[in-house]
């Protein structure tokens, strides 16, 4: 069953249950390349694995992009 989340504004569709880490995994992302705002804060990289959002959670992933 999945549950629908607000991604960047946008309603998506995700496995219920999934951690964060798998929810950028399905989207093709690499958890060093983001900043992910979840409940407001920015959410620390290692609990990707183990933070669960809820139905209708909202989460703001940026990419970060290197540079010099």
């Amino acid at each position: 069953a999945g549950m629908k989340l607000q991604i960047n504004g946008r309603e998506r569709e995700v496995d219920a249950g999934s951690t964060v880490a798998a929810i950028l995994a399905r989207f093709e992302l690499k958890p060093e390349t983001v900043v992910i705002e979840w409940k407001g804060e920015i959410l620390p990289r290692e609990r990707y694995g183990w933070a669960v959002p809820a139905e209708g959670d909202r989460l703001e992933i940026v990419r970060v992009v290197g540079g010099g």
